[in-house]
């Protein structure tokens, strides 16, 4: 959802957003987890995997085979993850190759230095997604979120996206949170 959200503020905003990868199961890699989420985690280096691989060549991939795994598995709830990549490495023009990432730690190296990059500027104590803007020096400001759905659209991104602006860059401000009330709307 938040990369949906950033999609529109591009389109609003004077911004052009540089895409990093995050994955949970990095963030996740050693922790004590309930069995269930822990398998979803397992899954979840696949995809990320091969992201990584396919950006070692191309960083201007990292956005478009996201979204083609994300319709996939989010938007088209399906779960079969070889195909999900398989079927997203063709949508994008990629090589059948690549696919073979998901399943090595070929890779690894790169999708942790690319992790820490993120969470480094904001702390182990959050999950995906994290945002990255200019504070009021200049140096990078990052927090976890937003967390929303549906993604706002047009000047409704806008508008949150100056808010994010407004708070980040706020001396001493960490954090806003409520409860969810709602799964994802990807509409």
């Amino acid at each position: 959802m938040t990369s949906r959200w950033m999609l529109e503020v591009e389109q609003v905003r004077d911004v052009r957003v540089r895409w990093n990868v995050m994955s949970l199961a990095v963030l996740n890699s050693g922790r004590e987890v309930p069995p269930e989420y822990a398998e979803l985690m397992q899954l979840a280096w696949k995809p990320v995997r091969v992201i990584v691989a396919a950006s070692k060549d191309r960083d201007d991939v990292v956005l478009s085979l996201y979204t083609a795994m994300g319709e996939r598995m989010h938007t088209g709830g399906r779960q079969d993850v070889d195909a999900i990549i398989a079927e997203s490495l063709a949508q994008v023009g990629l090589p059948a190759s690549l696919a073979a990432a998901g399943d090595t730690d070929e890779f690894d190296a790169d999708l942790r230095a690319s992790h820490d990059r993120g969470i480094s500027l904001v702390g182990e104590e959050v999950g995906t997604p994290v945002i990255a803007v200019p504070g009021p020096d200049g140096s990078p400001v990052a927090f976890f979120g937003p967390v929303l759905t549906p993604a706002p659209k047009g000047e409704a991104a806008g508008r949150l996206w100056d808010g994010v602006l407004l708070v980040a860059g706020t001396p001493g401000f960490y954090e806003l949170k409520r409860s969810r009330t709602q799964g994802p709307i990807f509409t």
